[in-house]
């Protein structure tokens, strides 16, 4: 039986998505280069920017060029489908309505993931993009486990998201990794009991991360998905 063909819906941001295929790379266990898993990418800088259109509300919604995305994937080949961007995924349904093949839901297995890990959990502290917020995209699934998400305040999580804007544009400083450590510091002492790093541009920092708490990052969950359901169906 031939091993399945994943589909990354990509693009959002370009760095990012070479982070998961590298994540995806080094999680495979190989002899050989057929060991590694066929993908199939499709890294479109040209979708309409989530941020423009949740936070500013000034742009087009990203979906339908998410969704012919899809499209294009699976008429390639994919057998299933990945979007690496947390932010993307409130335009999930959409694109899972238009194609056949399953399409992962990063948000859900983020959730399953640390309810799993961490049976006792109450609060688990987000790093991500404020559109996470404002559209509440982890809510329904931490809710329906018990989870209580918390927040940086608006300071810190003023830092992060300009932290994001700059890795967009392949940009950095040490200044803003320290107030980007000081973020989850102050997730920490509102009570998170671990940490979730949900925004694919924060993944590509996550060696700069400091933490006492668990640390849960979900382009690594992802990758490792994306491996199981290979490689364990192959």
């Amino acid at each position: 039986m031939s091993e399945k063909v994943v589909g990354i819906i990509g693009g959002m941001g370009p760095e990012a998505t070479v982070d998961l295929m590298q994540r995806v790379i080094e999680a495979t266990s190989v002899e050989d280069d057929a060991d590694h898993i066929h993908m199939l990418v499709d890294n479109n800088p040209k979708v309409p920017s989530r941020i423009k259109a949740l936070i500013e509300g000034t742009g087009i919604s990203p979906g339908p060029c998410m969704a012919g995305m899809a499209q294009g994937l699976e008429q390639q080949g994919a057998d299933f489908l990945v979007i690496p961007c947390n932010t993307a995924h409130h335009y999930y349904e959409e694109v899972a309505a238009s194609v056949s093949v399953p399409v992962i839901n990063l948000i859900q297995l983020a959730a399953d993931t640390i309810r799993a890990r961490q049976p006792e959990l109450k609060k688990v502290g987000l790093l991500a993009s404020s559109a996470l917020r404002m559209i509440k995209l982890y809510e329904p699934w931490c809710d329906a486990l018990g989870i209580e998400i918390v927040y940086p305040e608006t300071s810190c999580q003023d830092s992060v998201m300009q932290l994001i804007r700059d890795v967009k544009a392949g940009r950095s400083t040490d200044a803003q990794i320290v107030e980007y450590n000081a973020a989850a510091q102050n997730l920490q002492a509102q009570g998170a009991q671990c940490l979730l790093i949900a925004c694919t541009e924060l993944s590509v920092l996550d060696d700069k991360l400091a933490s006492d708490l668990p640390v849960y990052d979900a382009s690594d969950l992802l990758a490792r998905e994306i491996v199981r359901r290979v490689k364990s169906e192959a």
